[in-house]
């Protein structure tokens, strides 16, 4: 039986983390790609650290894209941002593009031919989960997380916080009762900042922002508010530690609420089934919970390189649901291909539409009217129901 009463923790970071860096740049180099071909292949790495820039990997698109437009590409990531520092600037940073050709071999076993359909672009499995815990179906801690340094990255944008630098951490410490969250019992909030700030003023400087993204009532005991516990935070970024592409897939899904297959999403276009197989993954469950078919679904999906069709469907709804998890799968494969074009076609990716997802989280967003965050939608709840 599921556990009822406990207590659960997540985590999230800023887009000037050195991992969400290098992500952004990575979905940068997959729009550029996507914008000049809907079915441009991409498998984009990023290295970050002190005013230097590392793109890897390989890519396939006509018209070509130059390493020069990459290279300017990924200038225009890290000045979206912010980062105007000594240590890590936009414009003084040296980048170092190392992107080739797609492999024949990959592009003979993935593509579509004569006589099969377009293939997976690897092996592995990937998950999805909703739960009605919050209104955007998502599990409370990493939904408050990412809530907190999105605020704190808001208003430094807006410039009403211009003591803000672009690094931030946070995670959040929920309570349970009877499966439901009841409050926090503790936040911890690490943010950059310029220097002359004590800890006592970045502590008075970021509590409102806390309070703010926290249901009224949840604040933490004042001992259970940690902001900046180290102290001073002035050097951060790629100039304080080093950010590698795909470091971050917890953050990005679910917050550890529920499993991973362990691909990362940035920088794959949307042939990848580690990325579209995901997104499709989260779009039936949260599709499942919003018809209140179950009140908690994880679903899960698995692929062999150059399969079309999906090895397996597996669903749990944790001790929740209101139907049976193998009638479930019997009928999403009937509502849904799931299929690497299958998912594509149905989700609609073959879009540039994927810079804006590799910070606070790739779930849990509003659906945007140019295709972003397709995968959000709930227009299956009616077909569900139905079915039911």
């Amino acid at each position: 039986m599921t556990r009822q009463d406990y207590i659960f923790t997540s985590e999230s970071v800023s887009e000037g983390h050195p991992d969400k860096v290098s992500d952004r740049i990575s979905d940068a180099i997959v729009d550029l790609h996507l914008s000049k071909q809907p079915e441009a292949r991409v498998a984009v790495e990023t290295l970050t650290t002190t005013n230097r820039v590392v793109l890897a990997g390989e890519t396939r698109c006509e018209p070509g894209v130059s390493a020069e437009e990459m290279i300017e590409t990924a200038r225009g990531a890290i000045k979206a941002i912010g980062y105007e520092q000594d240590g890590f600037h936009w414009k003084d940073a040296s980048i170092e593009c190392h992107v080739h050709g797609q492999s024949t071999e990959i592009a003979m076993g993935v593509d579509a031919g004569d006589d099969k359909d377009e293939g997976a672009g690897d092996q592995g499995i990937m998950f999805g989960f909703a739960t009605d815990e919050t209104e955007s179906l998502m599990p409370a801690p990493i939904a408050f997380s990412h809530a907190i340094v999105g605020a704190l990255a808001d208003a430094r944008h807006k410039g009403s916080e211009d003591r803000l630098l672009p690094d931030a951490k946070s995670q959040v410490t929920v309570k349970y009762e009877g499966g439901r969250p009841v409050g926090t019992t503790s936040v911890v909030v690490s943010t950059q900042h310029v220097a002359g700030l004590s800890q006592a003023d970045v502590r008075e400087m970021v509590r409102p922002y806390i309070e703010k993204c926290l249901p009224e009532g949840w604040m933490p005991p004042e001992d259970e508010l940690y902001v900046n516990p180290t102290g001073q935070f002035v050097i951060g970024g790629p100039d304080g530690d080093a950010g590698l592409t795909g470091r971050k897939i917890i953050v990005d899904t679910y917050g550890g609420a529920a499993p991973h297959g362990g691909g990362a999403f940035s920088g794959k276009d949307p042939t990848k089934v580690d990325r579209s197989a995901a997104y499709a993954c989260r779009y039936l469950a949260k599709n499942v919970v919003a018809a209140g078919l179950a009140r908690r679904c994880v679903l899960q999906v698995s692929y062999a390189i150059g399969v079309a069709k999906p090895l397996s469907l597996y669903v749990d709804f944790q001790g929740t649901g209101e139907v049976g998890e193998a009638e479930l799968e019997s009928k999403l494969l009937d509502i849904m291909d799931l299929s690497p074009r299958g998912i594509r076609t149905h989700l609609g990716l073959n879009k540039p539409i994927y810079e804006r997802t590799a910070a606070y989280g790739h779930f849990g967003r509003e659906p945007d009217a140019d295709g972003g965050f397709s995968w959000e939608k709930t227009d299956l709840v009616d077909e569900l129901k139905r079915a039911f």
